[in-house]
């Protein structure tokens, strides 16, 4: 059986193209260091954001349908940083750069260790960034067992 080892990219498709890339210009490239380029694909321009591990591509919608945290589909994303304090770093650095980001903290209602913070893009995708729990590292480290 083969092995899924990571996330290879997220689509996410939204109502304004050039309101999202600078938005996405901020939070991805200037806060947490990702690369972009650009293409076409059936004449529809994409804009793909990428780090080492996976892309986040955003392209046109085809629906003005409105988005609920409820509602079926996507409820949220999360990326990941290495610790705890760079949680705090991201979440300063969104609030810097004009994006309503919630103050870091700790929800050990999730785990002892589960420290976030919230923010959403220009058409309300829930985004978040996590640190790297014990627990995950551990799953990663002792996966064979």
């Amino acid at each position: 059986m083969a092995e899924i080892t990571g996330i290879d990219h997220i689509y996410i498709a939204v109502s304004d193209l050039a309101r999202s890339e600078r938005f996405y210009d901020t939070v991805l490239i200037q806060v947490l260091g990702f690369k972009k380029n650009n293409f076409s694909l059936k004449r529809v321009d994409h804009i793909q954001y990428f780090n080492r591990h996976f892309g986040y591509v955003l392209r046109p919608s085809r629906s003005a349908e409105n988005r609920s945290p409820d509602a079926t589909g996507l409820h949220h994303f999360c990326f990941r940083v290495a610790s705890i304090a760079e949680v705090g770093e991201v979440a300063e650095a969104l609030r810097a750069n004009g994006i309503a980001a919630s103050e870091s903290k700790c929800f050990d209602e999730y785990a002892p260790d589960y420290w976030a913070t919230f923010f959403k893009d220009p058409d309300g995708i829930q985004l978040e960034v996590t640190n790297y729990r014990q627990e995950r590292r551990e799953r990663n480290e002792n996966w064979s067992n």
